[in-house]
């Protein structure tokens, strides 16, 4: 087994992020098995279920690597949770892992590293660093489900602190060497998307939060046709839950918190072309001086299209596909690739109905 990382032969001491799961677990077992000095951490917030903690430690007293319980329930309910509402209430759709790995896992329990003595951090994460010219890059890791797009927002002093172990594997094979080593999270499914969210029932949760408020449904001549029972319970391309019968499936194509009103059309309608983004980081470079032809991923789960980004601001461009792509939404982020290497990416502001 080997590390990859451009610092494999000297003897760092790393502390490696846990959460329960078999990834982070083999991160640790590959790095402490390359001869390195290994630690771990869990972070402690809400949804985080006794039994991955209970699951980390054992982890931690198999590989027997010192083991750290951080709580950050109150920085974590500030900074993501409260984020998370702020912009389902703007009628936006977040991705909260891309924040929490930005301001949780290489914010706060980045600031660990020196704390506890240790000389980097590293995640389970698929993916992959690599530096060129004094710049430290992330690419694309091997696994078909790789998970580059949830580190873009990661700056050079992070990503030079960063040593990501699993970037050359697949899931498949992680599972094996947890299997052969007899990891006790060997057999661990796979987390629920947002953590702190029980089986999915956003709605449930957002209303705690944000009223409920009935409002319009509009289709794509402006007419109202329906009515909706609060924008929470919406997002861009949802099509089951609109209520409104017509020839052809409705879909949802736009969201107007502003007017507490819902758009919707058939499926053609939900694809669009063009998008600004905002709130950019790019990663070879600070700072995009002109167009380039790149890839674009709107949602993790989405492919990378080919699409044409221009800088037209301070801290925003904006980005033309070749093909409309389907459900472009407002908050989701948008990562920008040149085949394997991320070039950046920001979050998805405004999308034309246009094109």
């Amino acid at each position: 087994m080997t590390i990859d990382t451009d610092m494999q032969s000297s003897n760092l001491h790393i502390l490696v992020a846990l959460s329960g799961g078999v990834d982070s677990s083999t991160a640790a077992l590959l790095l402490k098995d390359s001869g390195y000095r290994v630690e771990g951490a869990i972070m402690v917030f809400e949804g985080v279920p006794q039994e991955k903690i209970r699951a980390a430690a054992r982890v931690a007293e198999q590989l027997q690597i010192n083991f750290h319980l951080v709580d950050v329930q109150r920085e974590f309910r500030d900074l993501i949770i409260s984020d998370f509402i702020a912009e389902y209430r703007r009628g936006r759709t977040p991705n909260p892992c891309v924040l929490c790995n930005k301001l949780m896992k290489f914010g706060l329990l980045f600031k660990m590293v020196s704390e506890v003595g240790t000389d980097r951090i590293a995640t389970g994460h698929y993916a992959k660093l690599d530096k060129q010219k004094g710049r430290y890059l992330l690419k694309r890791g091997c696994d078909e489900n790789e998970q580059s797009y949830f580190l873009y927002r990661l700056d050079q002093n992070q990503l030079s602190r960063t040593i990501l172990p699993l970037g050359q594997y697949t899931k498949d094979e992680v599972r094996e060497i947890a299997r052969k080593h007899k990891l006790p999270t060997a057999t661990q499914k796979k987390s629920q998307d947002v953590c702190f969210i029980r089986d999915g029932e956003y709605a449930s949760f957002l209303k705690k939060s944000i009223p409920e408020s009935p409002g319009p449904i509009f289709n794509t001549e402006g007419k109202a046709v329906g009515q909706h029972n609060g924008i929470i319970h919406y997002t861009i391309g949802q099509r089951h839950g609109i209520g409104i019968s017509h020839k052809h499936p409705y879909y949802v194509t736009r969201i107007d918190a502003a007017q507490n009103a819902i758009y919707i059309g058939e499926k053609r309608d939900a694809y669009k072309k063009e998008f600004i983004v905002t709130d950019l980081n790019f990663i070879p470079f600070d700072t995009l001086k002109q167009s380039m032809q790149i890839s674009t991923k709107v949602r993790y789960f989405s492919p990378a299209s080919e699409a044409r980004i221009e800088p037209i601001g301070q801290d925003k461009i904006k980005v033309i596909f070749t093909k409309p792509q389907w459900a472009i939404a407002p908050g989701q982020s948008a990562v920008f690739y040149q085949k394997d290497l991320v070039i950046g990416g920001g979050l998805i502001d405004e999308v034309f109905d246009y094109a």
